[in-house]
Order: structure tokens, then C-alpha cells, then sequence
């Protein structure tokens, strides 16, 4: 029943394509195809740490990641995009301009691409970043957590909510240099209730850039008891 709902709802209500914002018309899946080729998939080579594009063959890591990668509380992460062009446009009306649906693309994208090694990393809980209560009455919903639970549907493995929580407001990371993101993030997320059970986490969050975000919730969750701290996100911004 639920799918033949989604299905009329998705007749009556065509979603929007990600790239454009136009209707998709009904069976026409999720994105127009000329604006599939607007979106720039970060293929191999790709740093082993934090899966942002590697441009030369011959380096394991990222220029960051290879002076810095033994600071992170973080085992590794993988990236769908680049963070450029048209992806920016949309992750700021995903995240701004409430269009939720376009989560189910991208985590459908996500699974198809990278959902084979999330799965390897035998994770038991997915954990999306969390934001300020005051922002999520703003917006009305954390882009992180919607993505988090159109992914669990496709493969299979819970969304935990209720671990972790930004008890503080924090100025908006994109307007940070390094330093003062990881200040800016230091004592505004806390764990709320951890699970002992949880050793292998994986986080959702739309974008990476510094990795301030991911490692700051990295390192709440490691102190709180888990062993593997993994992360997936929809963009990843290009320093090489």
C-alpha cells in the first residue's frame, strides 16, 4: 500500500529535479537527464582518507590528509560529488530552500555508488549531523537526517537520532577560517544517550569541506564508546 501511495503522490505531485529545480514528470526518475551531466562524480583516484578527488595517481591521500590525517577521530569517509557549481545551487535549496525530496536522489546515488563499501564497514547505526534546535524550527527539518533515513531505506541499517545533538548555537561554518570552525564546534555537540552496543558508526551530512564538522562528531562519539567512525556525504570540496 505504501508504495502505491508513493506512486499516486508522486503522479499528483511530480518532484524536482535537483539540478534544475523543474518537475520530473512521473516515470521519468529523479533527475532530468541533461542535468545528470552537470553534477561532477568523484571517481578514482580518490583520497583513502577522506574521499575528496585526488588529481595525481601516484598519491594515496590529499595534500591535507597526508599532513594532517593522523589527527582525525575519523577511520574514513567517502564523497559522492564535487562540492562546485550546480551541486552548490542544490545543497543550498536542499538545505535552505525545502526541497527534502531531493534526498531520495542523492541517497539512491549513494547507494549505487558507494553502498557496497558502507555495507563493508558493517556499520550498526547512521547517524546524521545534527543541528541546533533553533535552526531545525527554522528550516522545518536537518537535510542530514532526511538523506540518513532515504539512505537506511535502501540499505538497511538504522537511523539513530537520539545520540547525538548540537546543544549550542554556532555561527555558520562556511563563514570560519580552519581554526575558528573547530573552536566554533568543540562544545556544541554533545551525546545526548549513547548506545554501548554501537561500535561501528557511519555519519551522513551533505557537505565535507575542513572536516571540522565530521571530526568534532567523530570525537564525541569515540569518547562516548565507539570504535569505527566512518562518514558519507553528498559533496565533498575540491583542495587539490
Amino acid at each position: 500500500m505504501g508504495t502505491i501511495y508513493e506512486k499516486i503522490q508522486e503522479m499528483i505531485y511530480p518532484g524536482r529535479c535537483p539540478v534544475c529545480d523543474d518537475a520530473v514528470g512521473y516515470g521519468r526518475g529523479l533527475i532530468c537527464g541533461e542535468c545528470s551531466e552537470d553534477l561532477k562524480p568523484i571517481t578514482e583516484p580518490y583520497c583513502m582518507k577522506c574521499g575528496k578527488p585526488v588529481r595525481n595517481e601516484a598519491f594515496r591521500m590529499c595534500r591535507e590528509c597526508s599532513t594532517k590525517a593522523d589527527t582525525y577521530e575519523y577511520v574514513r569517509g567517502r564523497a559522492l560529488y564535487e562540492y562546485d557549481g550546480a551541486l552548490k545551487d542544490s545543497l543550498y535549496r536542499f538545505k535552505y530552500g525545502g526541497r527534502r525530496e531531493y534526498a531520495r536522489f542523492y541517497a539512491e546515488r549513494m547507494a549505487n555508488v558507494m553502498g557496497e563499501q558502507i555495507i563493508g564497514w558493517k556499520p550498526q547505526a547512521l547517524i546524521p549531523i545534527p543541528v541546533h534546535r533553533s535552526r531545525l524550527r527554522q528550516r522545518g527539518y536537518n537535510q542530514a537526517a532526511v538523506l540518513a533515513k532515504e539512505l537506511s531505506k535502501i540499505i538497511s541499517v538504522p537511523v539513530r537520532e537520539d545520540i547525538l545533538i548540537r546543544s549550542e548555537k554556532t555561527r555558520v561554518q562556511k563563514e570560519l577560517s580552519a581554526d575558528e570552525r573547530r573552536n566554533n564546534l568543540k562544545k556544541a555537540l554533545k551525546i545526548a544517550h549513547f548506545d554501548v552496543k554501537l561500535k561501528n558508526i557511519v555519519l551522513i551530512d551533505d557537505i565535507y569541506t575542513t572536516g571540522s564538522t565530521i571530526n568534532a562528531a567523530a570525537s564525541c562519539l569515540r569518547d562516548a564508546g565507539a570504535d569505527n567512525i566512518y562518514y558519507a556525504v553528498i559533496g565533498a570540496a575540491v583542495n587539490d
